[in-house]
Order: structure tokens, then sequence, then C-alpha cells
């Protein structure tokens, strides 16, 4: 599917304009990656808005092509604090105007205290400091703020039974989080679903999903496993995402349903202490 069919990120615009001025220059990927000392995969890379050039890249670019520092100037609006394989679903959440989550055995990012994301990173990252510790949990959980904006996304939340039953961080902390996604819930700024253990298997036990739709463009859906993530836009790929997800929320408790269930796990939480 053409990249134009949806949002294009800033990455993709950093790299159409690189492709643009490359092809004028009549330079090849090739002589370009000579040029840049890189090889010519990643060129192409920077081009698809795949990955960023370095700083040290980017100049090299610069002078390869006669930009006169276009790209470092660029580049420095556009690094991203995200992983590689996060950057651009980071770049869409903005612009999307309906998400729909479903977490396996985790709260969703967007809806992450910083206590419950502190905790999570704790969790995985050996030999942690405080300060690196503290950049980690701010970077995640700024992104809470695309649900608080007037345009702000519709945003669904379904989320597997599982997430709800392991105290991460500890029970106060957990109560803490399960009583931020109530709250959200009855303010009206999410839309939550629970799929019990009693379901048993459903379409979505293997993975978390996200799904974003957009105004002007197509969707887009997103998985993600262990140090890797997949952005897919072809249109099969994100029916079979959606249909995935329809059939897991046709399993699901109701959404007072799920609301009871959150606000007893939460008080059940509380009784830990």
């Amino acid at each position: 599917m053409d990249k134009d069919s949806r949002p294009r990120t800033p990455r993709e615009k950093y790299g159409e304009e690189l492709r643009i001025r490359r092809v004028a220059a009549h330079m090849t990927q090739e002589a370009l990656s000579e040029r840049v000392v890189c090889s010519p995969t990643l060129i192409s890379h920077f081009e698809a808005g795949r990955r960023l050039p370095k700083p040290d890249d980017a100049q090299r670019i610069d002078q390869a092509l006669g930009a006169d520092g276009f790209f470092v100037r660029w580049l420095e609006d556009l690094e991203s604090k995200y992983t590689d394989h996060f950057a651009a679903v980071a770049e869409l959440e903005q612009q999307a105007t309906l998400i729909q989550y479903f977490a396996l055995t985790l709260v969703p990012g967007v809806l992450q205290t910083d206590d419950y994301a502190g905790a999570l990173f704790r969790a995985y990252r050996p030999n942690y400091t405080a300060e690196e510790l503290d950049e980690f949990v701010v970077i995640r959980t700024k992104r809470r703020r695309i649900l608080d904006g007037p345009m702000r996304p519709v945003a669904w939340t379904l989320l597997d039974e599982a997430a709800l039953r392991r105290p991460v961080g500890g029970p106060q902390v957990m109560a803490e989080q399960l009583h931020r996604i109530a709250d959200m819930t009855e303010a009206g700024r999410l839309r939550l679903h629970v799929l019990p253990y009693n379901v048993g298997a459903h379409a979505l036990q293997q993975s978390l999903l996200t799904l974003m739709s957009f105004e002007d463009a197509a969707p887009v859906a997103y998985v993600e496993g262990f140090v890797t993530g997949n952005l897919m836009d072809d249109p099969a790929l994100v029916s079979a995402c959606q249909t995935a997800y329809a059939l897991a929320l046709s399993d699901a408790l109701s959404q007072q349903e799920s609301l009871a269930l959150v606000r007893a796990a939460e008080e059940h939480a509380h009784g830990q202490h």
C-alpha cells in the first residue's frame, strides 16, 4: 500500500526529501552510501522513514548532496526518545482519531502511572541508575497527553484479565494503576472492556495489538514483542488485525461489568497491604 494512503510521519517526510534530493543529484543509493560510509540498505531505510541517520551521517549526507546543513538541522527536530520500532507509532498516535488498544499481560503504556511504569523498567533493565529510570518513565508517561487535549482520540482499551491480576510494583502501585483506569472510564475518557479468564482461548491471546484510525487516511495496526515491534499498513494485514480485535471484543465483558471487575481488583490490591 502507498504510504500516502495514511498520514506520513515526520520521519517519512525526512526520508522522502532525502530521496528527492538524491535523485536530483543523479546519485544512486549505492553512490550515496559510499559518500556517507554506510550500506545502501541503510540509505534505503533512511528514505523509507524506518531509520534516522546519526548526526555524523546527516552531516555527510549534507556534504554529498550540497544541502548546506539542511539534513543536520532537520534531524535535530526529529530525534526521538523512543526506540526505533516504536518512534513512528508514537508519531501516528498524535494524528489518530480512534485508537483501540489490546493488552495481554500489562496495562498499555499510554495508561500507565509513573510508579507502574517505573516498576516495569526496573524489572527488565539491569544496572540502571535512578536518573536513567526517571528518564524512561517520563518518556513513556508523557504519551498520556494524547488523551487530555481538546482533539484527543476516541480510545478503546481491551484488557485480558491477566493484566489486572499481576501486582506490578506491589499492591499499592497496582491499586493506584487500577484506580486510574477505572476513573478514566467513569469520566468518559476511555471505553473499557475486559476479557475474563473464563473465556478461555481468544483471538488476541498471542499478542499485544494497537489499531489506529485517521480522519483522511487508511488505518494501521501495530503489534509488539520484546525489543521489537511491527507497524502494518497493508490492507489485508490490518483487516486481519481488526477482525481479531472484533472477535476478542465479542468475548469480553460489557463496559459496566468490566468496570466492576477493575474496581474489585483494585479493592483486592488494597486488601493485600
